[in-house]
C-alpha cells in the first residue's frame, strides 16, 4: 500500500533534484502518481472483494485455474508459480476455499504424489457473479485523474 495522501509538489520534487544527481522530476512524479492510482485500485478491490466473501488472493487463486480453458485444473505448485506468494501460504488459501465449497482437490490420475485443484460449481458461479464489478472497477480505474 502507497499510504501518502498528498503527492509532492513538483517544486518540491525539483528542490530534492537540486540536491540528488540523477532524480529525474518527470519520472518521479509520474511514479507517486502511478503508485498513489494503484494503491488507491487495491482498496477498492479488496473491499469489493470482501463484499463477496473473497480476498484478492482467494479471487486471484480461482482466476488463475479458470483461464486455462484447455485444463480443468492446476497443481499446487502451478498455482503457486503463477502467484506472487509462497507455497505454504497456497496452501492456506486453497484449504479455505475448500472449507468455502469453491475448489476440490483431488488426486492427480497422472501422478499418484501430485493433486489437481479444480473450480467446483460454486467457484464458477461465484467467479461469474464477482467478474463484471472487476472489470467495472478496472475500467474506472482510468478515471482517477485527481489521485
Amino acid at each position: 500500500m502507497f499510504f501518502l495522501r498528498d503527492l509532492p509538489s513538483r517544486r518540491m520534487v525539483e528542490v530534492y533534484a537540486e540536491r540528488h544527481d540523477g532524480l529525474d522530476v518527470e519520472a518521479v512524479r509520474d511514479a507517486l502518481v502511478l503508485m498513489r492510482r494503484a494503491s488507491l485500485l487495491v482498496r477498492r478491490l479488496e473491499a469489493y472483494f470482501a463484499a463477496h466473501g473473497l480476498s484478492q488472493l482467494r479471487f486471484l487463486v480461482l482466476i488463475v485455474i479458470d483461464r486455462e480453458p484447455e485444463r480443468d485444473g492446476l497443481s499446487v505448485t502451478e498455482i503457486a508459480e503463477r502467484l506472487d506468494v509462497s507455497k505454504p501460504v497456497i496452501t492456506r488459501t486453497l484449504a479455505h476455499l475448500v472449507e468455502d465449497g469453491l475448489i476440490a482437490i483431488e488426486a492427480d490420475p497422472d501422478d499418484a504424489r501430485a493433486k489437481v485443484v479444480r473450480l467446483t460449481e460454486a467457484g464458477r458461479a461465484t467467479l461469474s457473479e464477482v467478474l463484471p464489478g472487476y472489470f467495472a472497477l478496472l475500467s474506472a480505474s482510468g478515471e482517477d485523474e485527481g489521485a
